[in-house]
């Protein structure tokens, strides 16, 4: 549902951008940039972790979706159409 997918993005750039944050601040106080990239890569995984599977707290607003039809409608209406003349000028 929609809902889930903009709950999913939301928890997702918000993970991103406090581990981008904290990961920078740590980095600079140690003077390491190898722990930046860690973090921010630590985030990453744990925002996928979150985001990627179908929990059921994404699944709360399901979709109406329309009724099957049968293809013999389908195979009438082509039919009952009536076919296209080209005219050649």
């Amino acid at each position: 549902d929609y809902k889930g997918q903009k709950l999913a993005e939301q928890i997702f750039q918000g993970i991103i951008l406090v581990s981008a944050v904290i990961g920078f601040i740590y980095g600079y106080i140690t003077e390491q940039f190898g722990w930046t990239v860690y973090i921010v890569m630590a985030g990453f995984a744990l925002s996928c972790l979150l985001t990627l599977p179908p929990w059921p707290m994404y699944r709360r607003n399901p979709l109406k979706w329309l009724p099957v039809q049968e293809s013999g409608t389908e195979e009438k209406k082509a039919a009952d159409r009536k076919p296209k003349r080209h005219f050649k000028s």
